[in-house]
């Protein structure tokens, strides 16, 4: 346990090592948090839940810590507003990094200790939190210099290639299926309730949407055409003159994009990535084809090569049944977010190690794509 511990926590670190000392505060939008942030965040999340509960002996860092860097816990208390992490240039990245050494030299000890279930349960939730965690500072990471003008380069980690199995849909028979997570191993709150589905008969692609594949969406004018769009996705393409999935840049007749290891042509034979749900919704409109439900992913997925990228799904995330809420601010954790979001299945390069599993269950809104998101069409 306290090896994997600062495993974990060292890679996080890890992640950052690349940047330069400017890049840490700065927030280039609302939903992106700042790398200091998250670096931050993840130790207060020991400290919060762990320390401060469990370990008499432990001193608090700082008392302001609680309130700057908390995230969406009600039940904790005040914090700072997600679109005002930004502004906070103090405390410095330095003293952040310090705070880490001090909450991590303390669970060090305290993971010595002979420890309850309810403390290890609580631990496996923080390793587990901290891992998002450095996902979403790859997706964070990447958007703050893909909006550079000089788009620097971040290193040759996180990036795709190309798929090597073979072309072709694999057929799945009518029936009634098992969903959601089963036996001893950690999952989230929200894969639990595993329950029946009534599944028809259904054809699902080997491979996912490539590149060279989605160019000729672009080029037969599927970005013009309202017919292939929610009305909601149609507005929202509109009213943000989308042209392209994000980072894709036209220049002189040829499409580059902006990725970790610099600004580089378009290779269609790649998975297409950074698509929001209205997009890959036009899309699988277009070639006359739809989108898989998470239940239909779930039962297909021992059968297909997945995790380049979180694949969207048709289905709306919702609490399975006897979902249930843990109570305190864990849970808070998954339950409140289920409205008007849209669950991706798989996982994606910049996924950790030892995190993914069939039965995860990733959400975003139905416009986001700064996450490593893609497609499969099902027939």
């Amino acid at each position: 346990m306290i090896a994997r511990f600062l495993e974990i926590r060292q890679k996080t670190e890890a992640i950052c090592s690349p940047l330069c000392i400017e890049d840490y505060s700065v927030q280039p939008s609302e939903f992106a948090s700042p790398p200091k942030w998250h670096l931050a965040h993840t130790t207060w999340f020991w400290e919060e839940f762990v320390l401060t509960k469990y370990d008499s002996d432990y001193v608090v860092y700082h008392p302001d810590f609680s309130y700057l860097f908390n995230s969406y816990y009600n039940t904790v208390g005040k914090r700072v507003l997600r679109p005002t992490r930004g502004l906070m240039t103090r405390p410095p990245v330095e003293e952040v990094y310090a705070y880490r050494t001090h909450v991590s030299k303390a669970m060090e000890l305290f993971l010595k200790n002979d420890l309850s279930k309810e403390v290890l349960d609580i631990i496996e939730i923080g390793l587990n939190h901290e891992q998002q965690h450095q996902e979403l500072l790859v997706y964070d990471i990447k958007y703050l210099l893909g909006m550079q003008p000089t788009f620097p380069i971040y290193g040759n980690d996180f990036m795709t290639t190309a798929e090597k199995q073979e072309t072709g849909f694999v057929s799945i028979k009518e029936g009634i299926y098992e969903i959601g997570h089963q036996g001893e191993s950690f999952c989230f709150d929200n894969e639990l309730g595993r329950h029946k589905v009534y599944i028809t008969d259904f054809e699902i692609s080997k491979t996912l949407v490539t590149n060279g594949d989605y160019l000729e969406f672009i080029n037969q004018g599927g970005y013009q055409n309202f017919n292939y769009w929610h009305d909601e996705g149609w507005g929202w393409v509109n009213e943000n003159k989308i042209e392209a999935p994000l980072y894709w840049h036209k220049i002189e007749n040829d499409w580059y994009q902006y990725t970790l290891n610099g600004f580089e042509k378009v290779n269609p034979d790649f998975p297409v990535m950074h698509l929001s749900y209205y997009e890959a919704f036009a899309y699988a409109e277009w070639k006359a084809m739809r989108l898989p439900t998470e239940f239909e992913w779930e039962v297909a997925s021992t059968q297909l090569q997945w995790g380049k990228v979180w694949e969207w799904t048709n289905s709306a995330y919702l609490a399975y049944p006897n979902f249930n809420k843990a109570a305190g601010a864990l849970g808070e954790y998954n339950g409140k977010f289920m409205v008007n979001q849209m669950v991706l299945r798989g996982a994606s390069i910049a996924t950790p190690e030892n995190h993914s599993r069939k039965t995860y269950r990733n959400f975003f809104q139905a416009n986001m794509r700064w996450h490593f998101s893609g497609l499969r069409l099902v027939k």
